[in-house]
């Protein structure tokens, strides 16, 4: 195992800064201090977004090439130091170290996508003499970069999500300033490391943790051009209210379904479910939160689900035969625990499961829970998903659509028919087929509707949000 240093400084205007060593983040499976970071106050969050004001001009002067080789430069720099940022993720995230050996893995498929995309920033010739007053016209339209950016990121994903806003906005030539999760700053901070390597220009990033009560220029201050968050729909929509003026791009929570209908494969479809409602301890927008199953496999599906489910390893995230590894605080643990009770109390059945220790919750499935419960109609974001059966598919499509969420969903059939019928009628970012809505491939257009969010990312799509269409009118006399 790669060993952690004691601390970590924040990046200021693309350079290392030491002021202290205030945040302490520990880790989640032992509940101890694993090392300590700097934290940013506010005259350094004021400082880093002057700095990518600055920054402004020369990164939008930059050439394809160049962003193209300090993207390069941190696929590269990212497989050199891979066994270091899985163990970082492991111990601060108490992800389970196949899952964060997974996230590494995506963290350098994430910049190295938007090293392909850097150089294939394109616009279009458009004929204008569509009528007899516009004849002799030509116009022509390309993408410039937005300007300065923000960026929140959330504990669950702090490589790849961090990757998703840092990689594209480097793409195409924005500067930016970093807020990464309190709880888990160390894989962002990792990444400030590697980008203080590059030729950049000064002020190009600033990766500064700060706590959120201190941290509201990141959203209000109306030099920066773009905000873009992910996390919990109460805190985006909040900060889209006091944003002002700037873009606002916001990924937020999910509560999933997947539908199991009568011809699928289920040897297959419960490896893809357990996995989808269980991976990194469910700590995902898109884990599998809902099981609609068709009434003529219910009993047998329900079965071997149980079967799985109970048969997974909790532990140690450390340890490779970990699956369910801590959540991220005991605080959290004990808020899905008591949606679990209550939903039991409300007459929900219990099919595995159910037991908390501190941060550890048992993986577990819940059948006949009202629709009522708080675990059904908000976002678990843990190791907890709910059965139910359907007769009728079209019924089951309105019961995907039966929440205030709509991230992604997940169907298992072989009807054609039905799939396109999904399509049409299911209220989601994204329709998966004969696989789990926690499904996702990082160059994929990604996000939701509802409360679910705003925009989507995917580094083609994130890079349309963070440039701004510049249209070029020429008259022929």
């Amino acid at each position: 195992m790669s060993k952690l240093k004691d601390v970590y400084p924040l990046y200021l205007n693309n350079k290392a800064a030491q002021p202290n060593a205030d945040l302490a983040v520990t880790d989640k499976f032992t509940g101890e201090i694993a090392f300590r970071v700097a934290q940013a106050d506010t005259a350094t969050i004021n400082a880093g977004i002057a700095g990518a004001v600055g920054a402004a001009e020369p990164m939008a002067r930059l050439a394809s090439y160049e962003r193209q080789a300090v993207l390069q430069h941190c696929v590269d720099r990212f497989k050199e130091r891979f066994d270091e940022l899985a163990y970082a993720l492991c111990v601060e995230a108490g992800k389970p170290i196949k899952d964060s050996q997974g996230e590494v893995t995506r963290l350098i498929d994430t910049f190295r996508i938007a090293a392909e995309e850097s150089v294939r920033m394109t616009g279009e010739v458009q004929p204008l003499d569509i009528s007899p007053r516009a004849r002799g016209y030509q116009g022509m339209w390309k993408r410039v970069p937005i300007g300065p950016c923000s960026f929140i990121s959330p504990f669950n994903f702090p490589l790849n999500l961090a990757a998703h806003k840092i990689a594209p906005a480097i793409a195409v030539g924005c500067p930016f300033v970093m807020k990464p999760a309190s709880r888990t700053p160390l894989g962002a901070i990792i990444m400030g490391e590697i980008l203080a390597e590059t030729d950049l220009p000064e002020g190009a990033f600033s990766i500064l943790p700060a706590h959120r009560e201190g941290a509201d220029l990141f959203t209000e201050d109306e030099r920066l051009k773009l905000l873009s968050f992910t996390g919990s729909p109460a805190v985006g929509w909040a900060l889209k209210a006091k944003a002002g003026k700037k873009k606002v791009v916001l990924e937020l929570g999910g509560n999933a379904a997947v539908i199991i209908d009568h011809d699928a494969d289920l040897d297959d479809a419960l490896d893809r479910v357990i996995f989808g409602a269980f991976y990194q301890s469910g700590q995902s927008c898109i884990g599998v939160q809902r099981i609609i199953i068709h009434a003529d496999i219910y009993d047998r599906f329900r079965d071997m689900l149980v079967a799985r489910t109970e048969a997974l390893v909790s532990g140690d995230p450390k340890d490779p035969k970990t699956f369910i590894g801590p959540m991220i605080s005991e605080d959290e643990a004990k808020r899905l625990d008591g949606w679990i009770q209550e939903a039991v109390a409300s007459g929900a059945t219990l099919l595995c499961g159910g037991k908390r220790d501190g941060a550890m919750l048992q993986a577990t499935l819940l059948d006949k829970v009202s629709r009522s419960c708080t675990v059904y109609t908000e976002e678990a974001f843990g190791p907890v998903a709910l059965l139910s059966k359907f007769t009728d598919f079209g019924t089951a499509l309105d019961e995907v659509n039966d929440s205030k969420f709509g991230l992604q969903a997940g169907i298992f059939t072989r009807d054609l028919f039905k799939v396109l019928d999904a399509w049409d009628r299911l209220e989601v970012g994204g329709v998966v087929i004969n696989d789990v809505p926690s499904y996702r491939v990082d160059n994929m257009p990604y996000g939701g509707v509802k409360e679910s969010g705003l925009g989507r990312e995917g580094i083609r799509f994130a890079m349309e949000d963070m440039t701004e269409i510049r249209n070029l009118v020429i008259r022929r006399r």
